[in-house]
């Protein structure tokens, strides 16, 4: 796979922003978090999105003269527009503002509605935990998986994030609620092969490890069956509900994906009186399951998730960004 150098990554991420009406500080901001998604091994939802980003920027789905702006406020807890922005850049504003809460009533709440997509969810998570704050944050999407027992797209795979602070490397689980995001299958389609475990359905309702069979029926599997599936409704109705913005139903009845509904909360760990407490026990779990015997003999030790993100940011840093050639290319003819 191809390597590419971070600062070359972020400069032709730069120049395509710049080139479709983003500028400076926003420009720098969102190629970072494009770069910083591929460059912690999340390509699918940095470099492997810019085209798509691009195309909804030209059709005018994303205005990308617009930002979040809010609109009601009870204390804790406020609402905004994101009119229809730049899904990342709205949702790091809203990030912000979570800390900013958080910082000062303990718990900080921010519904976002008419966002786009945010690309990677994990930035955002990340962000609260530098900040000493626990994240959880979540969107809902366009219709992409049956309910349980069902045959059409009901409901959203709906990415959520569960970010706590540990020393240089947090606890960040960054998960959709099937057990394969799009992306994901996207990337093992191109690169012809199978999903590791059971992801979806067939033409003929048979489960298939098959990406391109799951691509084509819009059939992945919830992650954890009916519980996944379960989980993408309440999460889907809170969204909506916090934000007063669109449920994935109002959401599929679009010509594309947008005016998506988003939640940011930011706990603030750092005012809680036994911090260093906490943190030691969160440090003796950690450790107690980093200990846990391979199944394998020889295999991949265990690691909690965010452990690896880290080792691949400093790989990435070292030896370059690993990017898909072909996409890499398409990119920079943009």
């Amino acid at each position: 796979m191809l390597r590419v150098p971070y600062e070359t990554l972020m400069a032709e991420f730069v120049r395509i922003l710049e080139k479709y009406g983003i500028h400076g500080d926003d420009a720098r901001l969102a190629a970072k978090l494009w770069a910083d998604a591929s460059a912690d091994g999340v390509a699918t939802h940095g470099l492997n999105r810019v085209e798509r980003f691009v195309k909804y920027v030209k059709n005018g789905t994303v205005k990308v003269d617009k930002r979040a702006v809010k609109v009601a406020s009870f204390g804790a807890l406020e609402r905004w527009d994101g009119q229809g922005g730049p899904g990342a850049l709205n949702a790091w504003i809203c990030t912000e503002r979570a800390i900013e809460l958080a910082k000062q009533h303990l718990v900080g709440v921010v519904a976002l509605k008419n966002n786009n997509h945010w690309m990677r969810a994990g930035n955002y998570g990340i962000e609260m935990t530098k900040h000493g704050c626990i994240g959880i944050l979540w969107t809902n999407t366009v219709p992409n998986m049956p309910a349980w027992g069902g045959k059409e797209a009901k409901l959203g795979n709906d990415p959520i994030v569960f970010a706590v602070p540990y020393k240089q490397a947090p606890v960040v689980v960054d998960v959709a609620m099937s057990m394969f995001s799009y992306g994901k299958l996207s990337l093992y389609k191109d690169q012809g092969v199978m999903c590791p475990v059971d992801g979806g359905l067939d033409e003929n309702g048979n489960i298939t490890r098959d990406p391109a069979q799951i691509l084509k029926t819009r059939q992945p599997l919830p992650m954890g069956y009916w519980k996944g599936s379960s989980l993408s409704l309440a999460l889907d109705l809170i969204a909506a509900a916090l934000s007063g913005g669109d449920t994935s139903l109002e959401i599929g009845k679009k010509p594309f994906e947008t005016d998506v509904s988003q939640v940011f909360i930011a706990i603030n760990l750092e005012a809680m009186p036994d911090k260093d407490d906490i943190e030691r026990r969160i440090g003796l779990s950690l450790e107690d399951l980093k200990a846990s015997t391979p199944v394998k003999e020889g295999g991949r030790p265990v690691h909690y998730p965010g452990e690896g993100m880290l080792q691949k940011r400093e790989d990435s840093m070292k030896n370059g960004v690993p990017v898909d050639e072909n996409i890499w290319r398409k990119v920079q003819e943009l």
